[in-house]
């Protein structure tokens, strides 16, 4: 028995997270290698000797094996490829949603690490470190030249360090020098609040080993604040949500539900295939449920989606979701990292497959861009990735749309029409959703 790890990673465009299920799979059998392909071995161990021979600066061994195992794995899709230790490690970090670190969410502007905003109770936000704040310098050294990755893994670390950065802040007359003492990071991957008196907002970030537990104990205070018998409904933000790991996307299904299956994985082999279903219980209670998706929404975001379409549970608003249906397997390899190999595609409830078409919403709403990005291309889809695995019906392709959310809740159409739906101000036939016969799986595809 070979222990593995199964992911659904979203595409490069989108910034890989992982979507994720641990679990125990007998490795299938390849067809033994023939004559023609030894043969074929022997041509690449030749250019090997060649290229370290004669290329005009001498380059590394290890880098030139790096680039041809890359090469070989990034010409079957955009999603499989090797991690070397450092990126396997990393992957680890984000499905598990704890880490050493400050606790600021961050972003690259001016060649400077831009300061989004510090988690409350960090140890950044006891630290003074403010919203709007430029970190110049990490432990006496210039950011700039560093890449976001680079400067963030340069900030995290282990529990207990100290940490000095360099602040440039607005009005400031001289650069803030502070010294931070790395703990514990949990990342929240649920923000919550409550829109009105009437309705809770949930908008899942991301599918970490934290995303379940942060969405049951949103749930159980927005219902505790606003009263059960007062609220209307719930909106469920998936937009520009990556992915994560696969349980979590099971579990947060089976959150709104109460029966049906979630999600199968079909591979190669036709009877190799996997099911997920839902328990008994709703943690709302069976109130209306509007879910929200754009072009970011990929993965372990449209597991949810399609589960609760499928499922006439909840109405899906905004425009088509990324496309990405694809099921990629974490191998370990030791010492040596990890590789990530498409092994399956995944189907909705009712045996359809996303690949390259994506979950099409019941109701479209577009979200106009802001001046600022006007003319540019902010869609992203599956569809769009070069050597992506075709969909089962090639003439459906096309999936995606635009991902941009406006960060002020009053000019977001999409959830100020959620809103207005739920509260009864507009109407709708899809939603709520009609009740269906009980959704029936289909063996037969994939």
């Amino acid at each position: 028995m070979i222990r593995k790890v199964s992911y659904l990673a979203t595409g490069a465009l989108l910034g890989a997270t992982a979507l994720a299920g641990l679990q125990s799979i007998t490795g299938a059998t390849a067809n033994a290698a023939g004559s023609d392909t030894y043969r074929q071995l022997s041509v690449f161990g030749d250019i090997f000797e060649r290229v370290r021979a004669s290329y005009v600066s001498e380059p590394e061994d290890k880098e030139l094996i790096r680039a041809a195992i890359n090469g070989m794995l990034t010409s079957l899709d955009p999603h499989s490829s090797y991690l070397d230790p450092e990126e396997a490690r990393d992957m680890q970090v984000q499905t598990s949603g704890e880490f050493g670190g400050l606790g600021i969410e961050v972003t690259m502007e001016n060649e400077l690490v831009k300061v989004i905003t510090p988690i409350d109770g960090t140890p950044a936000a006891k630290a003074g470190v403010l919203s709007g704040d430029f970190i110049s310098e990490i432990d006496g050294k210039a950011v700039r030249g560093l890449t976001l990755p680079e400067a963030v893994d340069k900030m995290r670390g282990p529990v207990n360090t100290p940490i000095e950065l360099t602040l440039i802040r607005e009005g400031a007359d001289a650069p803030i020098k502070v010294t931070i003492v790395r703990e514990i990071i949990k990342v929240k991957a649920v923000r919550a609040r409550v829109e009105g008196p009437d309705i809770g907002y949930l908008r899942v970030m991301s599918f970490t080993e934290q995303t379940y537990d942060n969405l049951k104990a949103e749930i159980d205070k927005i219902t505790a604040e606003l009263g059960e018998e007062n609220i209307k409904g719930w909106v469920l933000d998936l937009r520009l949500n990556p992915g994560g790991l696969l349980n979590q996307a099971i579990n947060v299904s089976d959150a709104f539900l109460t029966r049906g299956e979630v999600v199968s994985t079909r591979g190669r082999n036709p009877k190799d295939i996997q099911r997920y279903d839902s328990r008994p219980g709703d943690l709302v209670n069976g109130k209306p449920v509007i879910v929200l998706v754009n072009g970011g929404s990929a993965s372990a975001s449209e597991i949810v989606a399609g589960a609760l379409q499928d499922h006439r549970r909840a109405t899906v608003l905004g425009t088509r979701s990324f496309g990405k249906g694809s099921v990629q397997t974490i191998i370990p390899l030791g010492e040596n990292g990890s590789l990530r190999l498409t092994t399956a595609l995944y189907y909705t409830p009712s045996g359809n497959s996303i690949q390259g078409k994506g979950i099409e919403p019941d109701i479209k709403v577009e979200q106009p861009l802001p001046p600022e990005l006007t003319g540019r291309d902010v869609t992203r889809g599956e569809s769009e990735l070069e050597g992506h695995i075709e969909g089962e019906n090639e003439d459906e392709e096309g999936s995606g749309s635009a991902a941009y959310v406006p960060p002020e809740a009053k000019d977001d159409l999409q959830l100020q029409h959620a809103l207005k739906l739920i509260r009864g101000e507009l109407k709708d036939p899809a939603f709520p959703p009609p009740p269906s016969a009980e959704v029936k799986t289909d063996a037969s595809k994939g």
